[in-house]
């Protein structure tokens, strides 16, 4: 079921419950770095008995034994999805998985292929990869769907691809994400949440323009009206 999912970007739980005080139905959220590391695992298990469904991005990119060790204690905390960097390769991707079926768990995991504040000039002159970005994007992918994730993350200008080649059950979340009367940031492949509906993404990523707005729910609500159409 596509979705929109609102990157909690704020600094501590405090400015967290304030701006999800401003909702009166369960959305999906994001928890990233930022608030985990500030406010520790407690603050994902709050947010769930909320009612709110949680992605939680901690992009593990580790050898494959701590990312399995890592991900058994996420796994703990009983969040919608988790993800980690492709770029730590099959084996890495493998255990990840090996340890959601050791526990009996069943969160749909997505692996990073290229951050969405990757240019292909910066990936080919400073990660020193040699391809395309498109390419590059779409292996990664495929060493994902290899290792049995669900989907990866992605710019949707990369959906059609992907879809392409790992098929539409393949799922694609896709941050930078920017209406049209929003600033990039520090994002650089970025589309509107109505050509991401178009490109066929199927979770769009938004922070500032939903948590920076002057208001968050109606802002919320345009935006999830023009990424599903209804």
């Amino acid at each position: 079921m596509k979705d929109v999912i609102v990157a909690l970007d704020f600094k501590n739980r405090k400015e967290t419950m304030a701006f999800l005080e401003g909702f009166k139905e369960g959305i999906y959220v994001k928890i990233g770095m930022e608030l985990f590391y500030g406010e520790g695992p407690e603050i994902v298990r709050e947010i769930r008995k909320m009612g709110h469904k949680v992605f939680l991005d901690l992009k593990l990119h580790d050898i494959p034994n701590t990312v399995k060790s890592a991900m058994k204690s996420i796994l703990r905390l009983e969040a919608d999805m988790v993800n980690l960097h492709a770029s730590g390769g099959s084996v890495m991707m493998e255990e990840a998985m090996n340890a959601c079926r050791e526990e009996g768990k069943k969160p749909l995991v997505i692996a990073v292929t290229q951050l969405t504040s990757t240019t292909e000039e910066l990936m080919q002159s400073e990660l020193l990869i040699d391809r395309s970005l498109t390419e590059t994007v779409l292996s990664y992918a495929e060493n994902a769907k290899k290792a049995g994730l669900s989907g990866v993350v992605c710019s949707a200008l990369e959906v059609p691809v992907i879809k392409e080649h790992l098929g539409e059950g393949f799922i694609t979340v896709t941050p930078g994400i920017r209406p049209l009367d929003s600033a990039a940031g520090d994002q650089k492949r970025i589309v509107t949440p109505a050509r991401a509906r178009e490109l066929g993404s199927d979770y769009i990523v938004v922070g500032r323009p939903i948590t920076r707005a002057e208001d968050p729910e109606k802002a919320y609500r345009e935006i999830k009206k023009e990424f599903l159409g209804v």
